[in-house]
Order: C-alpha cells, then sequence, then structure tokens
C-alpha cells in the first residue's frame, strides 16, 4: 500500500478551517448549545403552566363568628385595645391546582375612621401547605392584637376580610380576599 502525504497548502477549505480551529466541535461547544436549547424550552414549558392557571376559576368560602369580647379597653396611652375569641371556618380548596405551591391566608378587621379610609388590622394567620389543610375550623382568640391608634373602637362597625395570596410554583402570585361585613364593638370599655 502507498499512502500519500498532504501539506496544509494542499487540504481542502473546509478541511483546512478545521485544522485551524480545532475547538469547533468540542465538547465544550456541544454542551452550551445544549444546555441553550433546554433551557430555552424550561423557559417556554414554564410560561405555558403559568398561563393554565389562569383558566381556574376558584370559589372559595368563608365564615367567621364573633363569639366573645374577652375585653375592649381603654390603654394608658389612650388607644383602644380589643380582644375577641373567633371560630374561623374556610374551605379554599378549589385555590389549589398543580401549580400551587402554598396559600397564605389572613383575617383582618378592616374599619373607616375619620383619619382614614381604611384601617386595616391583622387578626390571625396561616399557611396552608396542600389541599388537604385547605378546608379547616379553627376556634381561636386574635392571635395579634387588635389596638386603634387613638379611642375610634367604641361602637364601630367594623368588616371581617379573609385575605389569601396564592404562591405558584411558576408564575406570578394570586392575591384576593373574602368581605365579610356586619360587625360591631360595644359602646362601652369592659
Amino acid at each position: 500500500m502507498v499512502y500519500f502525504l498532504r501539506s496544509s497548502s494542499q487540504l481542502s477549505r473546509p478541511e483546512a478551517e478545521e485544522k485551524n480551529n480545532p475547538k469547533m466541535h468540542s465538547f465544550g461547544y456541544r454542551a452550551n448549545a445544549l444546555l441553550t436549547f433546554a433551557i430555552t424550552i424550561l423557559a417556554f414549558m414554564c410560561g405555558i403552566a403559568s398561563l393554565s392557571d389562569n383558566f381556574n376559576s376558584p370559589s372559595p368560602s368563608a365564615q367567621v363568628q364573633v363569639l366573645n369580647i374577652n375585653w375592649f379597653q381603654k390603654q394608658p396611652n389612650g388607644n383602644d385595645e380589643v380582644s375577641m375569641t373567633m371560630n374561623i371556618s374556610a374551605d379554599l380548596q378549589s385555590l389549589f391546582t398543580w401549580n400551587t405551591k402554598q396559600v397564605f391566608v389572613f383575617l383582618a378587621a378592616e374599619y373607616e375612621t375619620s383619619k382614614n379610609s381604611l384601617n386595616q388590622i391583622s387578626l390571625w394567620d396561616g399557611i396552608i401547605p396542600s389541599k388537604e389543610h385547605a378546608k379547616f375550623w379553627i376556634h381561636t382568640s386574635n392571635k395579634y392584637r387588635f389596638i386603634d391608634q387613638g379611642s375610634n373602637l367604641r361602637g364601630r362597625e367594623f368588616n371581617l376580610t379573609l385575605h389569601w395570596h396564592v404562591m405558584p410554583k411558576t408564575g406570578k402570585m394570586f392575591v384576593d380576599k373574602i368581605v365579610m361585613p356586619g360587625y360591631r364593638l360595644q359602646d362601652d370599655y369592659r
């Protein structure tokens, strides 16, 4: 057998370019192309997943029953403070989809005063980790102090509002609430 050796000047153009650029099809370049393609597909799938949550139409329900005003007093600094015992029941199962990581829920007392059009005081909160825990009934007193900056609570009507923040695995957070009107504090301290 006879072998012929060619010099680099005798190589065809593609062969010469490959010889001059030995990293043209190296493992690093191929891994980069594959990783870029995979991240593009993953981003597209996350976008589609996030958009699919828009087709969910949740129908949560909640009810709060104020059982007792434990105390209603004026603090030494002049602020009104209230402690109450409540039954909180809610069914938030419809908020959960395959894309829901958890739901943060809180109960707030909301009322108007001459100074502020909206006073909002958080009374209770919780984190619901799964759909199995999203239907609940709780007997509790307010977890956080119900204090007004001033003496505006005597005889005041207020709403109890259950707020929730749906935290998805991917996409934007969804926020909504249920307003339950018709609550009123007494006229006298006790």
